[in-house]
């Protein structure tokens, strides 16, 4: 009589076990003949969710994690879903504090933020396209409207050039939140505005000067003078290893105010001094628990 061999059923279907290299191998030949192909999304503003995914936030994460060390406070005033405006200062000669961000609501939130830009991002060929790639977006009332009322999680940093380029003696002090366009938008829209402060991106280039000359003849807003750059041309680019804290505040009170309040330009400078001196107070409480910058 013939014998009868039990056979495991699971081990008949299971594939020979393949090695972690191998699967990333695998997944990275992958991904490389669906880009080739054309087979992904991107969404009406240009936004890349598998690219981003799989190269840009890795990119941008080393930096969190190894080199600005960021923490995060307050990550549980952040929607887990619905549409919600992340109003924040901005500051660090370049926007280094905008991926940061993005990193930190990607990794924790879940969520993916959509930036609001200024028009010289877009005006420059490769920052541009990973910018839109990325989810960003040009920081226009309509664009940010559309992405809010689809309930996307949108950020903009009111303080604009004013931040970013201020000189290193000014660090961590507010400059005037534009014409309050954010709080117009979170009115008409209806959505909670969360205050976001960034304690970190202040060192990476202190700015010391500025050469104005420079600045018209490249048409940028200004160029910068730190104690490395242009004295140590690329090295000098080299952003300083500060330690970063990222805080977010609960949402602010709106007191029962209406669409129809987005047209009050009272209320809405109301509403913009109201969100400014949350995320300033926000600012000093957070240097505070920061402590030494290195």
């Amino acid at each position: 009589m013939a014998q009868v061999i039990p056979i495991n059923p699971d081990a008949a279907t299971d594939p020979p076990g393949r090695s972690r290299l191998e699967e990333r191998l695998a997944a990275g030949l992958d991904f490389l003949h669906r880009r080739l192909s054309g087979r992904y999304e991107v969404d009406e503003f240009g936004f890349d969710p598998e690219l981003t995914d799989a190269v840009l936030i890795p990119a941008a994460r080393l930096l969190y994690e190894h080199w600005f060390r960021v923490e995060l406070r307050g990550l549980e005033n952040v929607p887990a879903e619905g549409g919600a405006l992340v109003v924040a200062n901005h500051s660090g000669t370049l926007p280094l504090d905008g991926l940061m961000l993005q990193v930190a609501l990607h990794d924790h939130a879940h969520r993916d933020v959509r930036l609001l830009g200024a028009d010289l991002v877009y005006q420059l060929p490769l920052l541009g396209h990973l910018a839109r790639k990325a989810g960003h977006t040009l920081a226009h009332p309509a664009d940010a409207v559309r992405l809010l009322t689809k309930g996307e999680l949108v950020g903009v940093f009111p303080e604009g050039y004013k931040g970013i380029g201020k000189p290193f003696r000014e660090r961590y002090r507010l400059q005037r939140f534009g014409r309050g366009g954010f709080a117009g938008i979170a009115l008409r829209t209806q959505v909670p505005i969360v205050p976001c402060a960034i304690v970190g991106a202040e060192e990476i280039y202190p700015k010391i000067g500025d050469i104005p000359a420079l600045a018209r003849l490249l048409g940028l807003p200004y160029f910068p003078v730190t104690p490395t750059f242009p004295l140590l041309g690329a090295l000098g680019a080299v952003p300083l290893p500060s330690k970063w804290l990222i805080r977010f505040g609960e949402p602010v009170p709106m007191d029962g105010l209406g669409p129809e309040d987005a047209d009050d330009q009272m209320t809405v400078f109301e509403l913009t001094d109201r969100v400014r001196e949350t995320v300033q107070q926000m600012l000093y409480d957070t240097l505070l628990e920061r402590g030494p910058a290195f």
